[in-house]
């Protein structure tokens, strides 16, 4: 019988490291909005939950490394780029100093790009959205540009980046997008251009619009918990495990996302707007919206005094 493998013993010190980074996310504040970085994402139950904030997102510490490397990988790209001479990329706004953003949908569909890009060799009068990513899939990307063409490849190698493209030149009003990807480290680089399609702007858009103000949890994308994507899904619990959603206020059935202002929310319990920090905490009053209570069924209820009598299947 062949002896098992000695294992190495881990590292403390490196363990707790891994614990530093994965704490320091709870104090990273909270998107109150749907990200058009989002919006590509396969399953709308998924969005829903997240633009919900039904259940914490917390990554694990590989994951978070690899954040990390894609923010020192678009400052690295950015300093290249701006070595071309006659090449000009602005990746803030020169009048406040902050990121180039947009909004739509009464400010609940959002998204900054990384820069705005003008004087590239292949189109140097046309400006283009820019955008970096850093992938172990850049070759995959560079397969694809060569077998279909570049205007094809984005959409074919990341439907999310592709969405996020399509997003930035339409309410950027730009018409092209160069997108450029490292693999980790920045040692070896690939780009690809797409062009702005209004058709496929719009259907994001009706997408985010439907995700936003859907009262109840949206279709989810298989019924089977086992799937691969719900698998890796953070919503899994409450879509497929019967777990209670987070109290807050967007998992209440009294608040409402509202179609005027700046990412306004609504209580009608209490008849005033809720401030993002009103939404995370919420109030006593908190009732679940029906739907996601999702190992019962609405049994009775009274709206005067503020409660919601569920039935278990075995009654």
């Amino acid at each position: 019988m062949a002896a098992l493998p000695t294992l190495a013993t881990p590292d403390p010190t490196l363990a707790a490291i891994d614990g530093q980074i994965v704490a320091r996310q709870k104090n990273e504040p909270k998107r109150g909005y749907l990200g058009m970085s989002f919006i590509g994402e396969e399953c709308e139950r998924r969005q829903w939950y997240s633009f919900r904030f039904t259940n914490e997102q917390n990554w694990d510490a590989e994951t978070l490394r690899r954040f990390e490397d894609g923010h020192r990988g678009e400052d690295l790209m950015a300093a290249r780029l701006r070595m071309v001479p006659g090449l000009k990329l602005h990746t803030h706004n020169p009048q406040d100093g902050k990121q180039f953003g947009f909004q739509a949908l009464g400010g609940h569909f959002r998204g900054n790009i990384d820069g705005a890009l003008l004087g590239i060799l292949q189109a140097p009068k046309t400006w283009h959205v820019w955008e970096h990513k850093v992938s172990e899939k850049a070759s995959a990307l560079a397969g694809l540009k060569g077998k279909l063409g570049e205007k094809a490849a984005l959409a074919q190698w990341n439907p999310t980046y592709y969405a996020q493209a399509i997003c930035y030149m339409h309410y950027s009003g730009m018409d092209r997008h160069y997108l450029t990807c490292d693999t980790p480290g920045g040692r070896a680089t690939v780009s690809v251009r797409t062009d702005a399609s209004k058709t496929e702007a719009l259907r994001f858009e009706q997408r985010a619009e439907r995700i936003i103000f859907a009262a109840e949890p949206l279709p989810k994308l298989s019924e089977d918990p086992a799937h691969w994507k719900c698998k890796q899904c953070p919503s899994a619990g409450v879509c497929h495990r019967k777990e209670m959603p987070r109290v807050s206020c967007r998992t209440c059935l009294h608040a409402t996302p509202e179609r005027d202002g700046d990412g306004r929310w609504s209580c009608a319990k209490h008849g005033h707007d809720l401030t993002l920090t009103n939404q995370l905490t919420a109030c006593p009053s908190h009732l679940f919206i029906p739907a996601l209570v999702t190992w019962g069924a609405v049994d009775d209820a009274s709206e005067q005094e503020g409660w919601v009598q569920y039935r278990t299947p075995d009654g």
